[in-house]
């Protein structure tokens, strides 16, 4: 019996499924496989390579837009490929794709739309490092000591005291001495 199978997908564990797994419930889903987790990382292609085994010819995947297969349009593609393989359909419901039309218009449909998947992750990725430039803010601890105290330190290392003695000195680590004093070599 040919069944329909769904696929969601968040990329955090903070992110919420419900609103995916209620949208293939009331699409006919009678399985549906789920992660937490980044279309990146290892997890995803197990829960994906779970889909595949499960999956049998003439059954249909359902997913709410075809980027939960991955963040690449290589990824989505890939995976598409894989199911087209193996005689299963793939449908997303909010793009308004189904592979059962297997003409030219529907491939390249799905083409575009992976592309545009990816375009936005990237868009994405940059404007999170140019907010970062433009903030000063590139993540890490902030500095335990200030620009006056580090300026010290790399004096008095260039005078020939031991990073152990200043890091003592200044109850910092030893590590932090040697990155004040590779800060130096980086100007």
């Amino acid at each position: 019996m040919d069944s329909k199978i769904g696929f969601a997908r968040v990329s955090t564990v903070e992110q919420d499924l419900t609103i995916q797994v209620e949208k293939l419930k009331a699409c006919g889903c009678s399985r549906i496989f789920s992660g937490k987790h980044s279309g990146k990382e290892e997890a995803n292609k197990e829960a994906l390579e779970q889909l595949l085994d499960y999956v049998r010819e003439g059954d249909t995947v359902v997913v709410t837009k075809i980027d939960r297969f991955g963040r690449s349009l290589s990824q989505v593609l890939s995976m598409i490929d894989k199911l087209t393989a193996k005689g299963v359909n793939l449908v997303a419901i909010e793009q308004s794709v189904d592979t059962a039309n297997n003409d030219p218009m529907s491939r390249a449909m799905i083409q575009l739309l992976g592309m545009f998947a990816e375009m936005e992750r990237n868009f994405i990725i940059s404007r999170t490092q140019e907010g970062k430039v433009a903030s000063g803010n590139f993540g890490g601890r902030p500095l335990t000591l200030d620009k006056d105290t580090r300026d010290l330190i790399r004096e008095r290392l260039s005078r020939g005291d031991s990073k152990l003695s200043l890091s003592k000195e200044f109850n910092v680590s030893r590590t932090t001495i040697l990155n004040i004093a590779n800060e130096n070599k980086s100007r």
